[in-house]
């Protein structure tokens, strides 16, 4: 083979030696999700059993664990991604406003997003806990009677540490989706309401948001999806009952009767199938947006 065809041979198969890795890492997950969707059926050839069946899903909807475990999860997504949006939609209001330059912008946004969840769990329970900073602040002028007086950011039902935790980042990371949208209509838009005699408030609520309103649900999608799938905070966080769904699937699957993997399975396709409506809605959303 002379020089200049072997040259032409190696351009040719340098894209497909590229992106093999990629290929078999994707590869990989999708036999992972495949193998699991197929366990939730009761489909597990090593244990003998090769006939689809839907007892293990009928059986975790009978569950009372499962139910509260499942009203849980979505009371802690649905929770954290309102707040998020709501503090969201303040924090990316308030940068616009005062222009913020990169040090603004780095300490509001970067910074609490490139933060591990873990090192925020350490945060809140150092903060929060009962021997913690602002449990003794508060004993210390005498507004509580005691530290273990002060709720529980760990193990607490509501869910308020686990809340917590997931603001920390849930909020930049709106106010991150929407930030050159605002300020692009703050510049163009507000400024004409304002010459015709809005309010800024007025503007705010009547010209800046309903133009903000695709990139604001579509990040609403994502931080319900990441909230209701996440499984450390509340794995590190939660209460022992209700447990939530991430957390009762892993505990399910831990479980020395190797047959009770079908229910976890069948828990984890639960979850997959609410992610899959998310996804669905998130890229109708999205097309409806490249319409307009």
């Amino acid at each position: 083979m002379d020089p200049l065809e072997a040259r032409h041979t190696r351009k040719a198969i340098a894209p497909f030696v590229l992106i093999a890795p990629t290929v078999l890492l994707v590869g990989i997950f999708i036999f992972g999700v495949a193998n699991g969707i197929l366990q939730g059926f009761g489909f597990m050839p090593f244990l003998g059993k090769t006939e689809p069946t839907l007892n293990y899903y009928m059986q975790a909807f009978t569950r009372p664990e499962f139910l509260s475990a499942l009203g849980y999860s979505l009371y802690l997504a649905l929770v954290s991604s309102v707040c998020a949006l709501v503090g969201g939609i303040v924090l990316s209001a308030a940068l616009t406003r005062i222009k913020a330059q990169r040090g603004l912008y780095l300490l509001g946004i970067q910074i609490p997003l490139m933060t591990a969840h873990v090192l925020v769990v350490l945060f809140v329970v150092s903060l929060f806990a009962g021997s913690g900073l602002v449990a003794r602040i508060l004993f210390g002028i005498g507004i509580i009677s005691g530290p273990s007086a002060f709720p529980s950011v760990v193990g607490d039902p509501s869910g308020w540490g686990i809340i917590l935790t997931y603001l920390w980042k849930e909020i930049p990371f709106i106010a991150f989706c929407t930030l050159a949208i605002m300020s692009h209509v703050s510049a163009r838009y507000g400024e004409a309401s304002q010459t015709l005699g809005a309010s800024p408030l007025r503007t705010f609520f009547e010209v800046t948001l309903p133009l903000c309103k695709h990139a604001l649900t579509k990040a609403f999608l994502v931080v319900f999806a990441f909230a209701f799938g996440a499984y450390e905070i509340p794995f590190l966080l939660g209460p022992t009952l209700p447990k939530a769904l991430p957390v009762l699937a892993y505990m399910e699957f831990q479980n020395p009767d190797i047959l009770n993997r079908a229910y976890a399975m069948a828990i984890n396709g639960t979850m997959a199938l609410i992610c899959c409506v998310l996804a669905i809605i998130y890229f109708l959303v999205l097309k409806r947006e490249r319409k307009l």
